[in-house]
């Protein structure tokens, strides 16, 4: 069997398992979602004040940098698990065992990644066209000027994430939640760096290729135009765009250097995966490349006795009635046990940083400490709170835990509980410094944010039965609300302004919605234990 061959049939086993699964279902739902929120402005392409009308390339243009921006930072989460699957369900020891190599292994998985990541573009390029029939700002309808960006920039961006997704699969300490953190960060700078430094191949994602035509453009037709050039997201507080209705844009002229530029990242994609099967471990943890963060044995054999064959006869059996337990308050009980299960394993330098924000809040200035050092000491335990919900699917303990006496009641409350203790514990220096100063509606912001960071995260892990959705959400969240300062997702409150009680009942109300949901997701999963 040729390698071409080979590649072709794992990637296609790979790709129709992905589609049979319900996540898919909600992948595919999140594309459309974007293509809604595109198509009825709520999110736009704006040049200043302005944008221009919906010609077929200003609207490839605006949906493929939807698609580049959000369904690469997205699509990384999704795709990130196509190894660790395989590892779980010990296919990749199966895999193993085979001719197949390393290369051609990651190569499938790359190509698997890259055509489920294809799909949602595919489908956002459709609702690109839906787009300007909708709208009729423009009859004339250009095939190439609307699906050229969807090929040339979208695409490749699709590529190198689904690359990278390998490259953290393939690194030990990358494989978990603190790659997903650090990827969110090098999403974040890979969109900022072209237009820092004004240099088209550090171009990922394609926004400095479309600013460094659509700018000129811009400016030759827009009076007072100060160079802004942003994609952004409506919300009540900010002006819609104005309709620039003398400014119909033809598109990107796509020249041999700009062509070559967006395929580079085609090229480097590939070399990303032939670096990762440097770091893979084809399933055999003591070859791996890297050590993990925190090293674990590996489990001894275990010899047990002999046991006597059962007889053929079956002899008359008595058992032992269980006696009525007695009836005790276990509850504190059990949130000691779930609150050490959040923090076992954790190094005494994850507690020194987390006792260092506490100490700087109590320490510096009101709006610091309830600001930029909430947000930090807050962003610092999302680790521990992304466990929570899908422990028992991780490590496949449900039929364990789910056969305990009342799970609902006693359990995930605790479990619930025990996140609000760390949220409290971590930002404790905030809540005291609002309640000497007398601020009660930041005080019952900052309760709010405790107790809704925890419903969300045991909300998404039960439903998920995995932590990379909250993750990959709290830490966007994170750096729109809080560090960003937008008001309304700003859950610390620290930005909300006169608002802030207001959205603090909000939040209120989001976390009660949330723990249903937490509680109607395990019951659903205790009726198919």
């Amino acid at each position: 069997m040729n390698s071409p061959r080979i590649l072709y049939q794992l990637a296609r086993a790979d790709f129709w398992e992905r589609v049979r699964r319900y996540s898919f279902l909600l992948t595919l739902l999140f594309a459309i979602y974007l293509g809604y929120a595109t198509a009825t402005g709520k999110v736009s392409l704006r040049l200043g004040d302005y944008r221009g009308v919906y010609t077929s390339a200003w609207i490839g243009v605006l949906v493929s940098l939807v698609t580049t921006c959000f369904v690469s930072l997205v699509g990384f989460y999704i795709v990130k698990n196509s190894i660790d699957r395989d590892r779980q369900t010990r296919v990749g020891q199966v895999l193993a065992s085979t001719p197949l190599t390393k290369v051609e292994y990651l190569v499938g998985k790359w190509l698997s990644n890259f055509a489920v990541l294809a799909l949602m573009v595919l489908i956002l390029a459709l609702a690109a066209v839906a787009m300007q029939i909708l709208h009729g700002e423009d009859s004339r309808f250009d095939l190439w000027a609307m699906l050229s960006p969807f090929l040339l920039l979208a695409l490749p961006a699709m590529a190198l994430t689904a690359a990278i997704a390998l490259l953290f699969e393939s690194i030990s300490f990358l494989r978990g939640g603190f790659g997903n953190i650090v990827w969110f960060f090098m999403w974040t700078f890979g969109i900022a760096l072209p237009i820092l430094t004004k240099i088209p191949v550090l171009d990922p994602m394609g926004f400095y290729t479309v600013f460094s035509q659509l700018g000129p453009a811009a400016r030759a037709n827009i009076p007072g135009y100060d160079e802004g050039f942003s994609l952004t997201i409506a919300n009540q507080w900010e002006r819609p765009a104005k309709l620039a209705t003398w400014f119909r844009w033809q598109g990107i002229r796509w020249t041999p250097d700009v062509v070559l530029t967006r395929l580079m990242w085609l090229a480097i994609a590939l070399v990303i995966v032939l670096v990762a099967a440097l770091f893979f471990d084809r399933f055999d943890s003591s070859r791996a490349l890297l050590p993990r963060m925190r090293g674990a044995k590996e489990p001894e054999a275990v010899s047990l006795p002999a046991t006597p064959a059962p007889s053929r006869r079956n002899p008359s059996v008595h058992l032992t009635p269980l006696q009525q337990p007695a009836t005790s308050f276990a509850f504190p009980r059990v949130l000691k046990a779930e609150l050490l299960l959040a923090v076992k394993g954790h190094r005494w330098w994850w507690y020194a940083v987390a006792a260092g924000l506490l100490i700087a809040q109590l320490a510096s200035p009101l709006e610091v400490s309830r600001g930029p050092l909430l947000g930090a000491a807050w962003l610092w335990p999302v680790l521990l709170w992304s466990a929570m919900g899908s422990r028992e699917t991780r490590f496949a303990t449900g039929q364990l835990v789910f056969s305990s006496a009342r799970i609902l009641s006693r359990q995930l409350p605790a479990c619930w509980t025990a996140g609000v203790a760390v949220a409290l514990l971590v930002g404790g220096g905030a809540a005291l410094r609002l309640l000497l100063a007398g601020q009660t509606a930041g005080l019952l912001a900052w309760i709010a944010a405790a107790v809704f960071i925890p419903a969300l995260a045991l909300a998404l892990g039960v439903w998920s039965g995995t932590g990379k959705v909250f993750e990959g959400l709290y830490t966007a969240l994170w750096y729109i609300g809080p560090m960003n300062r937008v008001p309304g997702l700003d859950f610390t409150g620290a930005a909300n302004g006169a608002n802030t009680a207001h959205y603090a009942v909000i939040y209120l109300a989001l976390a009660a919605v949330l723990l249903a949901a937490a509680f109607l997701g395990r019951q659903r999963q205790l009726r198919a234990a």
